[in-house]
Formats: structure tokens, sequence, C-alpha cells
């Protein structure tokens, strides 16, 4: 069962946790499919999603989320909030454990920011995204849709490719499928390439050249480029970049012929990805998004119900 009463990182799960998030999500989306009464069980429970690093795609899929679950949600940015005033992280989410929130969703530029408010308030917290650290939620979705799509995860390859210095769901994935068994490579122009890369794992591998990183793949990622995250001119321009490490139907060729293609956000199209490639019959890009709703539902029952068997318990 599962115990945490917050998700901050991939490293804090085990394989138990992770199958029992992807056994939580086929629940829901196959009650979703099936049209099956609905199920509340976080009704009369309020989540806030605490958003400081904008990403609409993210903050909605936890708002569906939250609706489907029964729960009161609050949406909330740093314009509307007393951040903009000059209040501190803290004293926000302080507040907002004060009125009663049972779990807060924080998306923060900053590196280790869930984890450092998880430690002073009662409430759930859940990592949206912290900087360039982890998006561990976002990790789980793209794992479930390729569970769900039959592939085996030992002995999977799969490749990210774009800004994978200034990603927050490059770690994640590394952790995550690379706990599971899957091979991990990441390909991005050496000015966007972390140090030491294979020190995230060791089934993690760092390649600057698309052509080669990507041969005989099983899933291949874009990242996209972090353009708010830069400091500085980190790539020549859009049109060379394009040219190097844009995914066409020529260079996907070089991967399995079953591959799968896959974007967590917007796609920058005929730069990271060809048109052609991102609606082919090959992307899964719509399918990632129906299952982020249901692996976000699976994860804020599982904290809000593991902090509610903790308080009865202690």
């Amino acid at each position: 069962m599962w115990t945490h009463r917050h998700l901050l990182g991939i490293a804090q799960l085990s394989r138990d946790d992770v199958l029992e998030v992807f056994e939580r999500a086929d629940g829901w989306l196959a009650g979703a499919c099936g049209g099956a009464q609905r199920v509340r069980p976080l009704h009369g429970r309020t989540v806030v999603n605490l958003f400081f690093d904008a990403c609409a795609r993210t903050c909605a899929s936890f708002e569906v989320a939250c609706k489907r679950l029964g729960a009161d949600v609050i949406s909330m940015s740093p314009q509307a909030s007393s951040i903009a005033r000059g209040e501190s992280l803290l004293d926000t989410v302080k507040s907002l454990d004060a009125l009663g929130a049972d779990a807060i969703v924080i998306r923060h530029p900053a590196s280790g920011a869930p984890e450092f408010v998880a430690a002073h308030i009662r409430a759930s917290i859940v990592n949206g995204g912290d900087g360039a650290h982890e998006h561990p939620t976002q990790a789980l979705v793209d794992a479930l849709t390729i569970r769900r799509h039959g592939k085996k995860f030992e002995g999977l390859v799969v490749l990210l490719c774009g800004d994978v210095l200034h990603s927050s769901l490059a770690r994640s994935h590394a952790l995550l499928l690379g706990g599971l068994g899957a091979e991990v490579r990441f390909c991005s122009p050496r000015t966007l390439m972390p140090r030491a890369v294979e020190s995230l794992g060791p089934t993690v591998r760092g390649y600057t050249r698309l052509v080669d990183a990507i041969a005989d793949a099983d899933v291949v990622v874009t990242l996209g480029i972090q353009n708010d995250r830069q400091r500085g001119v980190m790539i020549p321009s859009a049109r060379e970049y394009a040219r190097t490490f844009g995914l066409n139907a020529r260079v996907l060729a070089r991967a399995k012929s079953d591959a799968l293609v896959m974007r967590s956000g917007p796609i920058d199209r005929g730069v990271e990805m060809d048109p052609r490639v991102a609606d082919g019959s090959q992307s899964v890009v719509v399918e990632q998004v129906e299952a982020g709703v249901a692996v976000r539902m699976a994860v804020l029952e599982s904290v809000v119900r593991a902090a509610d068997r903790a308080r009865s318990s202690g």
C-alpha cells in the first residue's frame, strides 16, 4: 500500500509504488472508457494548484484530475498571490495549509522548492515540476503510456532529445525508466547536455548526434528548448537546431518501426519535430494527455489517503 504523504520525486518511489500508480490510473481510464458511475473519493477535500512556473497543460491536467475526484480545486499564479507583494513561498504555503488545503501541487522554477515546503506544513505536497530537477508525475504519465502500448520496460530503449540541461523531465525519466530496466539515452547539443550525465544511472547514455542516438530506439521523446531557463544563447539558431536535432521522418526511420513518438508539452513544429511526425501514426501525444489526468488522479488520491492514515495512526 502507498505510504507517501507527498510525491516530491521519483527517487522516493519503489517499483511497487510505481506499479500501484499504474494500476490505479488504468482503473480510472477503464472507468472513463466504460462509462462507469463516477466515484469521487476526494469529495469535500481541497486541492490547490500553486504554479510559479507557467505550464498550462500540467495545471489543466491537475485541475481536471481534482474535479473528477470530487475535490474542490483552487488554481493560483504568483500574480494572484501575495508573493507579488513580497511574501515568501513558505508563508504563502503556510497560509494555504491553515485554510485547510488537503494537498498542494507546486510548480516552481527553483529546484527543491516542493521538498522545502513539505517539511513545514500538514498538507500533502505534489511536485508539479521544480526547475531542472524533476517532474515526477509527467514521467509516470509517459511510462504508463508506454506500458499501455504493450512494451516491456526491461531492455527498452528510450531516447529523450532536446534541452536536457534545463529539463525537469529528463532526470525523472532517468530515475523511473532506468529503475524499471530501460536504457535511457539523452541527446542534445553539447551546450545543453549536463556534465557527467551517465551519473544519473547505469543505463543512462549521452549523445550529441541524433542519428546515432535514435538507432533502434523503442520510444522517442522530444523535450524542446527551454529558452526561459537559459542564460545566454546556447544554440546558434532555431533553423540550425531543426537541421541537426529536429525529428523528421528520415531520422525517425532509424528507430524501430513501431517506435512511439512522445511530447509532454506544446510542440515547436518545424523546429523540434516535423508536423508530419507530430501528427503521424507513431505519435501518442494525445494519449499522453489522456493518461495524464488518470495518473494525477491516482497520485492525488494516494497522497491524501496516506496522509489520512498517518494522522489516524499517530
